[in-house]
């Protein structure tokens, strides 16, 4: 139901989140250095500074998904159910 990253999309992201958290890099600089380096996005492309600010963006919405709607239980009421044949 709920697909999961492959293992260079995961290794991606958290590159990218390390470059952004620890190293405080702009997204500019992030995608110029990612560039650099050699590393294509998924489908093959070069980094951009809004591909970059997009795999964080995308990631934490994935997960608020998955953790507040996906993952929710819901109350299971039956109620006065009626079945009528003419």
């Amino acid at each position: 139901y709920e697909n999961k990253y492959s293992k260079k999309q995961e290794l991606i992201y958290k590159l990218i989140k390390l470059l952004y958290d620890e190293d405080g890099l702009s997204y500019r600089k992030i995608s110029v250095r990612l560039n650099s380096w050699g590393i294509k996005t998924i489908r093959g492309k070069d980094w951009s500074c809004s591909k970059t600010h997009s795999i964080l963006k995308r990631y934490n919405q994935r997960q608020n998904r998955i953790n507040k709607i996906r993952k929710r239980k819901f109350d299971i009421v039956v109620e006065n159910m009626r079945l009528t044949f003419k």
